[in-house]
């Protein structure tokens, strides 16, 4: 028998994506499903809307297996996208439109489209996109202005799964931090399990509001928040990008419940208030606020919990599970950054280098098994093969610790740094640094030099501070141990994201490694 994650007034877990909206249309139907800027669909008209986008993709030579490229970013038409493209079992490829054009290329033409369809008419960067790829402006009666790519009859279909459960319902590129992107395929049982373990965790009910701004091309914003909120019966604030303002008007005037964020968007309501001299910020209908998506610095969670009066949870996931791997519980609130306590029905291990599991306190590699693992990367054996072991247990190449049923994050197991023979976790000499009243966010990442690695430090400092690199050194001498302390430490003006709001290392690394960068920017210390 199904494990039914929900509580219960909520709906049955469905096997199949397109049987989410339907029980709330029926039970509900004039209920708000989806809020924007410039309407609202109720669960009724969603279900129409899905129906009908079936019929013109079908019409427009979709068929079941191939796949459907969806550039944009949040919207309404995003949704119905989505939802018609696995209601045919087609194969939906999500794509931030904030991608660059070589980005989007290389995933059109590693997956095979069949077709492109941009949400031009909300987003600058997918009209842009679509101009350059020649597609054509449609006119859909619901969702509106859109691009579409010609037909490509070169591309054949994929196999359909008998079982629908094993289908896949979502194919997201990896940002490709470390090498080429790879196309994660994540199937119906994969993203409704986390939507429903995620929902249950949350007590999320029909009558909550939740605001919808992490972006649906990635695995959190799709699972978590877009299907966690339809399955659940609930209404979903359909916001396309970021600004605390607009957030705090949100909050306000639509009296929302829920607010799932990654810490930079924290730190950008706390540089807000900080500007606008505020304290507090009241919204007495928000009950939940979480993060996840980065590491949560101890700094931005206490100063966030001061301004909202509320707790900020923390979660942890990769896209190759679906995201979700462990979340905070809302009735066991902690004062530290543990992601907290593993999803129900999921398993980890973690793995010392001597390949024994470690014990508690002690980190380890962390090792993942359950409903939530990807199916496997798209056209790439080797790297599924390298990726999941024959017992099913997924290498996160995360490094993390448990203690007393909850997982603390160290770091990635590519960003360790061995600097004389000592291993450093950027996350330790980040934290350090972020308690510096001056400093708004920072990264760390190493650099091989003569056979050792050094540690190079980017710091954001916050509107109108004027600490030097100076300062920060010999603020670091107070609290890391000489070998922990950055080699060199460089103020930026702003920090370098990936479209998912994650600080973008991998640039950081690239420049840091220059020789100029070297030869020019920043201070050595001691170590």
């Amino acid at each position: 028998m199904k494990e039914n994650y929900l509580s219960d007034n909520q709906a049955a877990v469905p096997t199949h994506i397109s049987d989410v909206v339907k029980p709330w249309a029926d039970r509900s139907p004039d209920r708000p499903a989806l809020a924007e800027s410039d309407g609202t669909w109720t669960y009724r008209q969603l279900a129409t809307i899905v129906r009908e986008t079936q019929s013109w993709l079908l019409e427009s030579g979709v068929r079941p297996g191939d796949r459907v490229m969806i550039v944009g970013e949040n919207c309404r038409a995003f949704v119905a996208l989505f939802l018609a493209t696995v209601g045919v079992d087609a194969w939906p490829v999500l794509v931030n439109a904030h991608l660059s054009a070589r980005e989007v290329d290389g995933i059109r033409d590693h997956c095979g489209a069949r077709r492109a369809i941009y949400t031009s008419k909300v987003s600058a960067h997918a009209f842009e996109h679509a101009k350059r790829q020649g597609a054509a402006l449609v006119e859909l009666p619901d969702l509106g202005a859109l691009h579409v790519s010609p037909l490509n009859d070169r591309v054949e279909p994929e196999s359909i799964d008998t079982n629908p459960e094993n289908c896949v319902a979502a194919l997201i590129y990896t940002s490709g931090s470390t090498g080429q992107p790879k196309g994660v395929m994540l199937t119906h049982r994969n993203l409704l399990f986390v939507a429903a373990a995620s929902a249950k965790i949350r007590s999320l009910t029909p009558d909550d509001r939740l605001y919808g701004v992490l972006p649906m091309s990635h695995a959190v914003g799709l699972s978590v928040v877009l299907l966690g909120t339809l399955i659940s019966g609930a209404t979903l604030y359909v916001v396309p990008r970021f600004d605390p303002l607009t957030a705090r008007v949100s909050l306000e005037r639509d009296a929302l419940t829920i607010m799932l964020g990654v810490p930079s968007m924290f730190v950008q309501f706390l540089q807000y208030a900080k500007l606008r001299n505020l304290k507090k910020l009241q919204f007495p209908a928000l009950r939940i606020i979480s993060s996840s998506g980065a590491p949560l610095d101890p700094a931005v969670k206490t100063a966030t919990e001061e301004l909202f009066g509320l707790v900020l949870h923390n979660g942890f996931g990769i896209t190759e599970c679906s995201p979700n791997i462990a979340q905070t519980r809302i009735e066991a609130p902690r004062s530290d950054t543990s992601v907290g306590q593993v999803l129900p029905g999921v398993e980890i291990n973690l793995i010392g280098p001597d390949g024994q599991a470690v014990a508690d306190g002690e980190v380890g590699e962390l090792w993942v098994r359950g409903p939530n693992i990807m199916k496997g990367y798209y056209l790439d054996p080797d790297e599924t093969s390298a990726a999941i072991n024959a017992e099913g247990w997924f290498n996160a190449r995360d490094l993390a610790r448990r203690e007393d049923g909850n997982l603390f994050i160290v770091g990635r197991t590519k960003d360790l740094i061995v600097r004389h023979g000592f291993n450093v976790y950027p996350a330790e000499v980040e934290q350090v640094l972020n308690m510096h009243p001056a400093v708004a966010l920072s990264a760390v990442i190493g650099r091989s030099v003569h056979g050792n690695e050094e540690i190079v430090a980017f710091v954001q400092l916050l509107p109108e501070a004027s600490s030097t690199s100076a300062d920060l050194e010999e603020y670091a001498v107070q609290y890391l141990a000489p070998y922990k302390r950055p080699s060199q430490i460089v103020i930026v003006s702003l920090m370098p994201t990936t479209a998912t709001g994650k600080i973008a290392k991998a640039e950081l690394k690239k420049n840091a490694e220059g020789s100029q960068f070297q030869a020019h920017v920043g201070t050595k210390v001691n170590g």
